[in-house]
């Protein structure tokens, strides 16, 4: 693809977002019922699957579900709730002192602005997107996981690898309205088909407007969309709802 200005990119980034709307919900797949629930659960999904996540967080807010309860919780049976999301003693102790920094600076609730939730310890940008977006409906920014990266870097939206020169790049071309909503379905689309190892560019709809698809496609299938439309969206919301 021949090097593109940003009004080209911009372009290029909507028709892909628009395809994506069609595909995927705007939505975190952590499960969470209040903006504390979401951001223990943040916490709890790095270096970790979602899926695992949400399987630890009943038994987790069964017992913790407020920041008093965590800033108090007893520090073992807390390591041995959460032990299946990996790191669990670094993860516990972010848990408790988050908690407890809660208490101290915002009466127990959580804050709703970039600057008071980054002085929460254990809490860095990405985690604070993901709460403001996803618990207040706030748009500060692009939420940047592995996911987010790679797509990026695919798409070619980005040649950065640093998570926040990443968002910088896509917060120009994306519209803010969108950037809640776009994070999550690259998200669910980084887990459905464009996976690390292998993305599945034959069965992407997305491979117009990739400028990498050709470096994936088997040698037999056009550049091309093969299917139709429809039967794209069914498969790849098979593939979303069972991750």
């Amino acid at each position: 693809m021949p090097r593109e200005s940003l009004a080209e990119r911009k372009k290029r980034a909507a028709r892909i977002d628009r395809r994506l709307k069609r595909m995927y919900p705007a939505k975190t797949a952590l499960t969470h019922s209040n903006p504390f629930e979401l951001l223990a659960a943040t916490i709890l999904s790095a270096q970790c699957t979602d899926v695992r996540v949400n399987e630890v967080l009943p038994h987790l807010f069964a017992r913790y579900n407020t920041p008093e309860a965590m800033a108090h919780a007893d520090r073992d049976e807390l390591e041995a709730i959460i032990r299946p999301t990996g790191f669990f003693r670094s993860k516990a102790k972010s848990l408790m002192a988050l908690s407890r920094d809660l208490l101290d600076k915002y009466g127990g609730e959580v804050p709703d602005s970039m600057e008071e939730l980054l002085t929460l310890r254990g809490v860095g940008r990405k985690t604070a997107n993901v709460v403001l977006g996803s618990a207040f409906g706030i748009a500060t920014g692009v939420v940047v996981d592995t996911h987010v990266g790679r797509l990026s870097r695919r798409m070619r939206f980005t040649r950065h690898t640093d998570p926040a020169k990443v968002e910088r790049d896509l917060m120009q071309i994306i519209s803010e309205t969108d950037w809640i909503g776009f994070s999550h379905r690259m998200i669910w689309h980084g887990r459905a088909l464009c996976l690390a190892r292998r993305p599945k560019c034959e069965d992407c709809p997305l491979v117009p407007d990739c400028p990498t698809a050709a470096d994936y496609l088997p040698v037999d299938v056009p550049l091309r969309r093969t299917q139709s439309r429809a039967s794209h969206r069914t498969r790849s919301r098979k593939r979303a709802s069972t991750r």
